[in-house]
């Protein structure tokens, strides 16, 4: 078995940001062109050919953005490939940025739904929360501002296996100083800085809308469909939604780890010339077996456009589950593993 740390990650010489060259926006934003699914998986292709010979076969296991490039790896290299299980990974191959996150922004909204119902004095606690980090300079022992916009962004959580109770320990957190201190202590500004540290990695920040990029510009889509969806103002009622896993414009501003990436962010944003990253028609016309895992209640990889794509793999077959979460091979690897790789000898055997 092969754990690959992907180009820019891990053991793979990272893409630190403090030891980032200096470079003219422009230049930076063409050298992060080669850190997407089509770099990784002719990287990883290589790693084949060295290790079992050019002819050597091999199976791909791929985990969320891992399932993203397993299916551009069946598009652009699909020869020695003689098997993929894909867990919570079925990228939305037939759509653009904006329709993957108009997606996102209903099922991120469930999740927030659900959160009200199991926790509803929560709902008057943010409304709490919001209005004061919109009305204060709240900031931490180093001088950043904590911002309703950054609070909101705790969402990202409510995908996790016990989201729903962090996101709720953390508003009970703050809804507690505000009443006795009248602002929020640095355990709730180190809580929201330590779950926005993925967002401040730049391959994460500076790419995350890029893996939906199949040709054109994002523009910034999920500011755009979050910006228009009334349910995630910061005046709505009784309490804004919590966002997702999505990056703002706003982030480049507001957080002093992401500032110096700002211009080159905007670059990406409005970036015209993206290599598509998956050929449908290969695709479809796939005998290779692929069996995977779609999460209803996924808030990461949006369960209607998941089942689209496993719909359109020539030889494919899904597990639908309300059981697990989204990080559910990583939680239960051993329950999820053992059902995955019996559908995947069952598809091998009929092929």
């Amino acid at each position: 078995m092969l754990l690959l740390d992907q180009r820019g990650t891990g053991m793979s010489t990272p893409l630190e940001a403090r030891a980032l060259p200096r470079r003219d926006p422009g230049e930076l934003a063409a050298y992060l062109r080669h850190f997407r699914a089509d770099s990784i998986v002719r990287d990883a292709d290589r790693f084949r050919s060295v290790l079992l010979g050019e002819d050597g076969d091999w199976h791909l296991f791929g985990q969320s953005f891992g399932g993203f490039c397993c299916l551009t790896h069946l598009s652009l290299l699909p020869e020695h490939v003689t098997g993929v299980i894909i867990t919570g990974g079925f990228a939305p191959v037939l759509h653009d940025a904006d329709a993957v996150y108009a997606a996102l922004a209903d099922r991120v909204a469930e999740r927030n739904a659900d959160f009200v119902a199991r926790f509803p004095q929560d709902a008057e606690r943010v409304r709490r929360i919001v209005d004061h980090l919109e009305s204060a300079h709240d900031v931490d022992a180093h001088g950043e501002r904590l911002t309703a916009r950054v609070f909101l962004t705790l969402g990202t959580c409510l995908g996790h296996p016990h989201g729903a109770a962090e996101v709720h320990g953390a508003v009970e957190r703050a809804a507690h100083d505000l009443e006795v201190l009248g602002l929020l202590g640095g355990a709730v500004h180190q809580e929201v800085a330590g779950l926005m540290s993925p967002a401040t990695n730049p391959i994460y920040s500076l790419l995350q809308e890029a893996c939906y990029a199949q040709g054109g510009p994002t523009r910034w889509a999920a500011a755009r469909v979050i910006g228009a969806d009334p349910r995630y103002r910061l005046d709505a009622l009784p309490a804004p939604c919590f966002t997702g896993e999505m990056m703002f414009p706003w982030m480049f501003e507001e957080r002093a780890s992401l500032r110096p990436f700002r211009e080159a962010a905007e670059v990406i944003a409005t970036e015209v010339s993206w290599t598509p990253l998956y050929d449908v028609d290969r695709l479809r016309a796939s005998r290779v077996p692929v069996v995977g895992t779609v999460y209803w209640n996924d808030p990461y990889v949006e369960r209607g456009l998941a089942m689209e794509t496993a719909g359109l793999l020539g030889n494919c077959e899904v597990w639908i589950t309300n059981e697990h979460e989204h990080q559910a091979y990583r939680v239960t690897p051993g329950r999820v593993a053992e059902r995955l790789f019996a559908m995947l000898d069952q598809r091998r055997a009929q092929s």
